[in-house]
Order: structure tokens, then C-alpha cells, then sequence
């Protein structure tokens, strides 16, 4: 008897020191990542998301008066078309470098995730390739206005034409971020030569700057403000992983255990 309770003893804490020794985990972002990578719903999305983008591809072309760009401004109908889509969860899936940050019990930081982005194997959210196909097709103009750093272009541009994404020699598709994260600018640039018929996107902000750096209440009215856009002009694809939402909802918390707190304290029982 004095050897089984020995040995128990011993099994327990073995079991502690392995539980202690285990990396901290990242439970939000494991559930979030998952979905993205195994569920029909998320693929459903995507494609909803996408054979919307085609419907009304088609109506942009025919209506001269149209355009999916606050931005845009003056005579606009006869420049050349164009789409504008966002890079990172709109057309590239990065769900494997969210899994390895899940596994590994950390967050994002920019070093990982600049091996990530020159590992050029992130793959196509699904509809994403087939819309911008058609679209080039039609003698549209695909822009991919990213928020990846001017040094990840080529790295980006390699993972997009590994999948078979149209990008052209002529005029550089691929147009990364410069000082600011604001795409404002970079989408007014694009207007004064072509008329922007789609706006694509998983964040907000890929669609206005009024969203930008503002807390969420407020992103939420804008949001209402402009329903008329969403589905129409303006095409938004899901991203329950990470996004300026998140960002808001953490309030600064100065740690993984903190934001997650924060997280928590932000969710509501009652309307």
C-alpha cells in the first residue's frame, strides 16, 4: 500500500511540473482560428461575401455614376475601373500563422510575422480568386491596398501570383502601407486615375477613414450610418482573430492575462 500511494504521489507531481512547464494558452484565439480553419459557416461567409462582389461588379460597370470610394470626387466616369481589396484575411488566408501563435500561447509581434508573410504560403480566402479573375477579365483593374510594410511587397507578390492572383508590370498593384495605417490616402491616389467600383475588405477602415482610431461605440454608429453600402459598394469579409475591434476591447492592457480580463469585463448580459 505504502508503494501505490508513493507512486501516486510521484505521478501527481509529475503532472504538475508537466502542466507547469506548459506554454500559457491563448484560449480566444484558439476558438476564433479554428472556426476560420474548420467550419462550413466561415467558408459560407467568404463565399456569400464574394458572389455578392460579382453581382454587383456588374451593375459598377454599367452605372458611370458609380463608385465604392468616399474618396472619390470631380468627374470620375470615365476613368478606367477598378476593385480596391484589402491583402490579409480578404484575399490571403493567414490562419496558419494565427494557429502557430494558438499553439504556442502567444500574440502577434512583428517579427514572426514578418517570417510568416516571406514564407509566401498563406492561401486564397475562398471566392476571393475566382472575383478577382473575372474582374481582370473584364478589363478591371485589381489593387491589393495592404497594411504590410513596403520591405514584405515582393514576398506578397510572390504568395499572390503563386495562387494565381491577376497582378500587372505596367502599374504596381500591390500598394503597401507607408506612414500610416490610414488608407485614406493611398485609395484618394487611386481615384485620380480610376474609378473605384468595389471596396473589399475585412476591417473597417478598409472602407473609410472615419473609422479609424475610434472606439468601438463610435465605429458602430458609422457603421449604421452607412448601411446602404455594406453588399453593395462596400464588401466586408469575416475576422473573429484580430482587427481594431479587439484592439478597442482590450483597452491597453499591458499583457496576454490582462486583455483577456479586459475582454471578459467588456461583454454585456443584458441589451
Amino acid at each position: 500500500m505504502g508503494k501505490t500511494v508513493r507512486a501516486f504521489g510521484l505521478l501527481v507531481v509529475a503532472l504538475a511540473v508537466g502542466c507547469s512547464s506548459a506554454p500559457p494558452t491563448n484560449d480566444p484565439l484558439v476558438n476564433c482560428t479554428l472556426w476560420v480553419q474548420d467550419s462550413a459557416e466561415y467558408r459560407a461567409l467568404a463565399h456569400q461575401a464574394y458572389n455578392t462582389a460579382r453581382v454587383q461588379l456588374e451593375l459598377a460597370l454599367e452605372d458611370k455614376t458609380w463608385s465604392a470610394a468616399s474618396e472619390q470626387a470631380g468627374e470620375f466616369g470615365d476613368l478606367a475601373p477598378a476593385i480596391v481589396l484589402d491583402v490579409d484575411e480578404t484575399v490571403l488566408d493567414n490562419s496558419y500563422y494565427e494557429a502557430r501563435l494558438a499553439k504556442a500561447g502567444q500574440e502577434y509581434e512583428s517579427e514572426s510575422w514578418k517570417g510568416w508573410c516571406n514564407e509566401a504560403r498563406a492561401t486564397a480566402v475562398p471566392g476571393a480568386l475566382a472575383l478577382c479573375q473575372l474582374a481582370h477579365e473584364k478589363g478591371v483593374a485589381v489593387f491589393y491596398v495592404t497594411n504590410r510594410r513596403a520591405e514584405l511587397k515582393d514576398a506578397t507578390r510572390k504568395n499572390l501570383a503563386a495562387l494565381g492572383f491577376p497582378l500587372r508590370e505596367d502599374v504596381e498593384t500591390v500598394i503597401p502601407r507607408t506612414e500610416s495605417s490610414d488608407k485614406t490616402a493611398r485609395r484618394a491616389e487611386l481615384c485620380k486615375d480610376y474609378r473605384i467600383l468595389l471596396l473589399i475588405g475585412d476591417s473597417a477602415t478598409d472602407f473609410s477613414g472615419a473609422f479609424v482610431k475610434q472606439p468601438n461605440s463610435r465605429r458602430n454608429d458609422l457603421a449604421h450610418e452607412q448601411r446602404e453600402w455594406w453588399g453593395t459598394r462596400w464588401i466586408v469579409l469575416p475576422n473573429p482573430m484580430y482587427g481594431d475591434w479587439e484592439l478597442n476591447a482590450n483597452g491597453g492592457a499591458p499583457d496576454l492575462e490582462a486583455r483577456t480580463a479586459a475582454r471578459r469585463a467588456a461583454l454585456r448580459g443584458a441589451p
